[in-house]
């Protein structure tokens, strides 16, 4: 009965997780911390775009997606206002996302390359993405008052995932955020801060190890500072500490 005991109390555990997540995610979605972001966001839904205009936009704060026993932790940006904006998930139906679900696809992490919507059928595994702002700010430009107001949610669900062991934070902004909210990025004592360059490790004294990256804009896709080669030595790099 050891077996037994130990099984039902994994799957207590892995209930309880869920639970935890979904009433951190249902907070999210009902944060107006920021009156500058959220009239952006319900301006952009209502507004919306040509090519979206027969769309309901979700045009609210988006919560993290993923497995809740995710080793691997994306953090990147923001939601984009077209993006995760109009879809309500994070990372779906932009071109970032494009690239992002791409990579985790190849590399072992989601059931299908692409994302179109909350309904299309994508599982992650293993992996949770989120972000450093739940809500699309104008020009992809949140003021540091609104990130702090934000962290809170990512300090809450970083608490819940208690398995991650890899964190890939996208751009510089999603590589600060989880620093600060894991509290890592002034604690006292600490003789170097990380710094953020692609490809760059640090192991925090937790045994995490965090891997920064470009984040896959289009600014740094369309231009060549990111290459697919680039992009696939932060997953392939990821995946072999997983699996080593």
């Amino acid at each position: 009965m050891v077996g037994g005991t130990s099984t039902t109390a994994a799957q207590a555990q892995l209930n309880h997780t869920r639970d935890t997540l979904v009433a951190l995610e249902r907070r999210i979605v009902g944060c107006r911390a920021c009156p500058r972001l959220r009239r952006w966001c319900e301006k952009v839904a209502r507004e919306k775009v040509r090519r979206y205009a027969d769309q309901d936009y979700w045009g609210l704060p988006v919560p993290g997606f993923g497995d809740p026993e995710a080793r691997l932790l994306v953090v990147g940006l923001a939601p984009a206002a077209h993006g995760a904006n109009r879809t309500g998930r994070m990372f779906t139906g932009d071109a970032s996302g494009d690239w992002l679900y791409e990579a985790l696809y190849r590399f072992g992490f989601a059931t299908r390359p692409d994302s179109s919507g909350r309904d299309d059928g994508l599982e992650l595994r293993d992996c949770r993405i989120t972000a450093a702002v739940r809500c699309a700010p104008p020009g992809n430009r949140p003021t540091g008052a609104e990130l702090a107001r934000c962290r809170g949610h990512l300090e809450a669900e970083l608490a819940i995932l208690t398995r991650v062991r890899v964190v890939i934070a996208l751009g510089r902004i999603g590589f600060d955020a989880w620093l600060a909210a894991a509290a890592w990025k002034d604690r006292p004592g600490q003789r170097e801060r990380p710094r953020f360059a692609h490809l760059a490790e640090w192991l925090a004294p937790d045994g995490t190890l965090l891997i920064a990256s470009y984040h896959p804009s289009r600014q740094n896709t369309n231009t060549g500072r990111l290459t697919r080669t680039m992009w696939y030595s932060v997953f392939r790099r990821a995946r072999s500490v997983l699996d080593g």
